[in-house]
């Protein structure tokens, strides 16, 4: 049997999302990661981050946002192995780090730093975020979060709930084709061949794995 499938909205997805967690985090005797899986352009960045808005507002300090972009594998090193083209796809990233930085943080009773991903550089930044002590909740999001191969394998073991965001494939297009375009890093030409070589494949991808997703979300959002 597979997951429930829920159409709504960003706002009525909160409303479902916020009083379920905080009744897991209740009942729950340590900390407790929640994901948010989708692919590139669903919104789940977004989501994830007014979640823990609004986990934050209703018991302060307690949840923390932890990205997946974090851990891409820095620019030079994609450049030394001949994989720029396809930044952004399963083995560009540092998954196996990406699995054991989210092993610790779940037992973590200190600070604990963590990398981001900055589109405006194209690269990996340092100390991006920081998990206090008194964080009960990690809301983590990402597109490989329920991958079943590779490294990515051992994400879904540790999530106590996860949670995948659908947005039908051709908005995805359009979301991505703006998204690039505002970053202006490169040309219309450039981002239009990157996305259907390596975006949309990720999306597809990904897409693939929604069925190990507790429930999955269908975004209804305007374009």
């Amino acid at each position: 049997m597979g997951p429930g499938r829920l159409k709504l909205t960003p706002q009525q997805a909160l409303s479902r999302l916020v009083p379920h967690i905080l009744e897991m985090e209740s009942l729950a005797h340590k900390r407790i990661a929640i994901g948010l899986a989708g692919g590139p352009g669903t919104g789940k960045s977004t989501l994830a981050a007014e979640l823990v808005t609004m986990l934050n507002a209703t018991h302060p300090g307690s949840a923390a946002l932890v990205p997946m972009d974090g851990f891409h594998m820095r620019h030079a090193k994609l450049e030394a192995m001949g994989q720029t083209d396809y930044k952004g796809a399963p083995h560009t990233f540092e998954g196996a780090d990406f699995v054991t930085f989210l092993h610790h943080l779940k037992t973590a009773t200190g600070v604990v730093s963590g990398p981001g991903y900055s589109r405006k550089i194209e690269d990996v930044v340092e100390d991006a975020f920081a998990v206090q002590p008194e964080v009960r909740v990690l809301v983590v999001e990402g597109n490989y979060l329920l991958l079943s191969e590779g490294p990515f394998a051992g994400v879904r073991p540790l999530l106590d709930y996860a949670v995948f965001i659908d947005v039908p494939r051709e908005l995805v297009r359009q979301r991505l084709m703006k998204r690039h375009g505002e970053e202006g890093l490169f040309t219309p030409e450039r981002n239009a061949a990157h996305i259907e070589r390596n975006d949309l494949p990720n999306y597809d991808l990904v897409s693939a794995s929604q069925d190990r997703a507790d429930v999955v979300i269908e975004l209804a959002v305007e374009r």
